[in-house]
């Protein structure tokens, strides 16, 4: 056999190796990043239970007479911008945004079920005593299904970043992916302040 042919073999076994080197890592990424996206599916699918649920309360409320009406306003009007918001999970400020609107929207709600404490009417209705047991459950659901979302970028990421695939995610075009990032002043420690005589 001749060098020239020789050299072909080697040639040719290092592309295909090469070649099965990215394919394998072709496929490895493509799992990974539909492990993502079913992961923030999920997010989503808990966030939107949480909007079903506010917008059933909001009716019972809304039939309430003499409610506190510019409360019941600013919960609409967060909601309208919660729902509205489109999420890039591969983009940081989109998933900013969203956070901060679904932020906006639990705190105006929040503020709400506050103000519906004044209302014994209300809160001896079923369907309000409902909410108030599903509510706590589907807030628990959006805090695993937002871990849960972590977790699997993290594994994204990790496979993203090390080597060799991070040549193989360049050339592919995967990149890193952000997390979901607790709410700003969540870090803080809430003052609470005990009025005790």
């Amino acid at each position: 056999m001749s060098t020239k042919n020789l050299t072909l073999i080697v040639v040719v076994v290092f592309i295909l190796l090469l070649g099965g080197c990215g394919c394998n890592a072709y496929n490895g990424l493509v799992q990974v990043d539909q492990g993502v996206k079913t992961s923030w599916s999920n997010v989503e699918t808990n966030y939107q239970r949480r909007t079903d649920l506010y917008n059933s309360v909001i009716k019972v409320i809304e039939g309430s007479a003499n409610f506190e009406k510019s409360t019941l306003k600013e919960v609409i009007a967060a909601r309208a911008k919660a729902t509205s918001v489109t999420v890039d999970i591969n983009d940081s400020a989109s998933l900013g945004a969203y956070q901060r609107a679904q932020a906006q929207l639990q705190g105006s709600f929040s503020r709400l079920m506050a103000v519906a404490e004044a209302y014994p009417d209300l809160k001896t209705t079923e369907q309000f005593k409902n909410f108030q047991t599903q509510i706590e459950g589907t807030e628990n659901r959006i805090n695993v299904a937002r871990r849960d979302f972590n977790s699997t970028v993290n594994t994204y990421n990790l496979k993203v970043k090390t080597f060799p695939n991070n040549i193989f995610a360049g050339i592919f075009g995967y990149h890193e992916k952000p997390y979901y990032k607790a709410d700003p002043g969540s870090e803080n420690a809430p003052d609470i302040q005990f009025n005790i005589k």
